[in-house]
Order: structure tokens, then sequence, then C-alpha cells
């Protein structure tokens, strides 16, 4: 599978099988978040692997009891030990880093035939309490993974590039 592939390929699962994700599939997807680029190299990402079936109902809760995230046989709390540094541009490093970092799990997840979804509805301090995860570490997302109960819907509605693209300059009206 091709890159190109795996992205049209990707969706967010929300309902898994009751199988386990094995080992080599799981490290494999984990070198991929590994090798990502991040601002400056500070890879300030970590990453929390949840195998535990008591631990991800716990987190089920903390992600308002989305029952998906409970049934899913990983999540995967990806965090940030970070030092707040700004870019010149003034976005913090931190949350585009592991955003990064996660896409790629993502993508090498779908290649290895493993459904995700992106968790941002958690609630961060119920989360750091279940996983003892200090106070100055950041949990950016929670990312569960497992083998998809069906296979992608059909796409999705996406905005045609004409609509999203300008050349050059900003082009007043395009939105």
């Amino acid at each position: 599978m091709n890159v190109m592939e795996a992205i049209k390929k990707r969706y967010s699962v929300r309902s898994y099988q009751d199988r386990a994700v094995e080992t080599e599939k799981l490290e494999s997807v984990l070198e991929a978040a590994r090798l990502a680029p991040s601002a400056s190299n500070r890879q300030e990402w970590r990453f929390i692997v949840v195998r535990d079936k008591n631990i991800r109902q716990c987190l089920m809760q903390a992600a308002k009891n989305q029952a998906f995230v409970g049934q899913a046989p990983v999540v995967i709390a990806c965090c940030a030990k970070t030092d707040s540094h700004v870019m010149t541009c003034g976005q913090q490093c931190y949350p585009i880093d592991v955003a990064i970092a996660i896409e790629h799990m993502a993508l090498k997840a779908t290649e290895e035939n493993l459904g995700t979804c992106w968790i941002g509805a958690f609630y961060e301090d119920k989360v750091k309490e279940i996983l003892n995860i200090p106070q100055d570490i950041r949990v950016v997302e929670l990312l569960v993974l497992g083998y998809p109960v069906k296979l992608r819907p059909s796409p999705k509605d996406r905005l045609r590039l004409k609509e999203i693209v300008m050349y050059e300059k900003w082009t007043p009206g395009l939105i």
C-alpha cells in the first residue's frame, strides 16, 4: 500500500472486533510515531499504550462514555513532555508535533489493516489520574486502535481542491 492509498483508506473507526492487536503491528505503529518530524527535533511526544480492559473502561468514562473507546483493544494516550516552546509563527510546538506523530500512527495502522480514531473529547485531568501522568505532562489526544468490525464506509464528502487551495496570494471570496 502506498501513502496515498493509506490516506484514502483511513477513516475514524468507531466499532472494533474483539481481537487483540499483535505486538509486532503495535510496535510498527509506534515506530511510525517515533520517526515523525518535530519542531527543532524536540520530540516532545510520549505515549502510554493501554491494553488492560479495566483501564480502558476507565478511559472510556474519562472520554465522555464513548463506548468504542472501551471496546478498542488498544488505547494510546498521546502526551507531550513540553517546555511550551512557541515557534516564530506564534504556535506552540507540542500540539502540532504530537498531531503529526498521531497521524503517522493512523496511516501506518491503516497499512497494517488496523483502524484508529482520534479522541479529543476527554477530560485531561481524569486521564492523568487514571494513568498516573504527572501534572507537567499534557495529554494531547487519545488514539484508539484495533481491527475494525467492517471496512470503510462510503467516502466522506470533501471540498474540491479549487475550494480550498489558492495560489500565490489569498483569493477573496474563495470561501
